[in-house]
């Protein structure tokens, strides 16, 4: 490790975004290596520090907070005090990379958005974040994962076809967007090493959802427009055939993806399917009635009897696994996912670490989420402001 170099190292990044999807984005790049310097206020910092997941709270701050800005560094600024305000300027202008999520409108009053960055610092690659892009009726809506995902249409494609819209239980909105606006990011970076030139990369939360949609899109858009429609139950796709679902076992659950209906009806001994064997276009129009055999055929017997049976068949399937049995399985703690962070102030948190390796190493951070405007001063010192 004392040899090893993280391919960002070197490069500094600015960040006003607050909440969730331009702090993933600037945990991606610091991971990656990139030195990270937040702004928050003075009173009371970024608003996801009072996010909370559930009600427990690590050093006065959201667990939500601490899993997304381990290992960066906090800069508070009063936005309305115009030497503080200039003294951020002055960083900017240092930086490679300056990001900012605000609502359309609020980053010019500020004078913080690309074009004033630009004029004093040319060469900037520049990075924003909003709701619902810069034109349209939704422009001033506020751009919330949970809003977002209900205008996206995706909420139809999750849960079972009698449940109506169901959300998924994660931010995808946020983390979509930031791993889209950090894929941009770094693609002007290269353009920047090539030419010199710097860029303003823009997503929102809305082209991001519609963007993860692009497959079951192009099938809406290709097929005669027709509404995607979900299984009855068990439904994991709404535009997957039989047997695609997870199954209630005699002792759990079982995940069976894409196989041929015959295939599966000889390794479970179900003579019941044999209507089904010859008539492919029927795993998809009978997919209810198909699924609804098949979970009363596998809860007759246990998960692990039936992965004995159709795993050494190379059927793709798997135990659904909880928390708990996930983090104590092997194939978990094979991928070394975990690590602890901690702060001066004795602050220990237990996270995860990057999913990429680069040449061989996973990342590793070092220290816990920071104190609100933690490492202003030294900032001030170093940077001359």
């Amino acid at each position: 490790m004392a040899d090893f170099e993280l391919p960002l190292e070197g490069l500094l990044v600015v960040d006003l975004s607050q909440f969730l999807s331009g702090p993933y984005c600037a945990l991606r790049l610091m991971d990656l290596g990139a030195r990270v310097i937040k702004i928050e206020r003075p009173d009371g910092g970024d608003l996801c520090r009072r996010l909370y997941l559930t009600d427990t709270e690590i050093g006065g701050d959201s667990t939500l907070f601490h899993a997304i800005n381990r290992n960066k560094e906090s800069f508070s600024v009063d936005m309305k005090n115009p030497a503080e305000l200039e003294q951020l300027k002055k960083l900017l202008a240092r930086a490679d990379i300056v990001m900012q999520n605000f609502r359309p409108g609020v980053i010019e009053r500020l004078e913080l958005d690309y074009e004033a960055v630009r004029a004093i610092n040319p060469d900037v690659v520049y990075g924003s974040i909003t709701g619902y892009g810069r034109e349209g009726p939704w422009v001033g809506r506020p751009g919330q994962d949970l809003l977002a995902q209900a205008r996206s249409g995706i909420t139809w494609l999750n849960g079972d076809e009698g449940q109506g819209p169901v959300p998924f239980g994660l931010a995808i909105a946020d983390m979509l967007a930031g791993a889209a606006l950090c894929q941009g990011l770094l693609a002007a970076l290269v353009r920047r090493g090539i030419s010199g030139k710097g860029a303003h990369v823009e997503t929102s939360l809305m082209e991001a959802l519609i963007d993860v949609q692009f497959e079951v899109l192009t099938t809406h858009f290709n097929d005669g427009g027709r509404r995607p429609r979900r299984s009855s139950s068990r439904s994991a796709h709404a535009y997957l055939a039989a047997p695609y679902g997870i199954y209630p076992t005699a002792n759990g659950y079982l995940a069976i993806a894409m196989t041929p209906i015959p295939r599966l009806a000889d390794l479970l001994g179900m003579p019941e399917l044999d209507p089904y064997r010859d008539e492919p276009k029927s795993w998809f129009s009978e997919r209810d009635a198909i699924k609804a055999l098949l979970a009363d055929r596998l809860a007759l017997e246990t998960t692990e009897y039936w992965l004995a049976i159709l795993e050494p068949a190379d059927i793709w399937c798997a135990k659904v696994l909880e928390w708990p049995e996930l983090l104590q399985s092997q194939g978990f703690t094979a991928l070394d996912m975990l690590q602890t962070v901690e702060r001066a102030d004795n602050v220990r948190v237990t996270t995860t670490r990057s999913p990429l390796r680069v040449d061989g190493h996973r990342a590793i951070s070092a220290s816990a989420a920071p104190r609100i405007g933690e490492h202003t001063e030294a900032i001030k010192a170093e940077f001359g402001l």
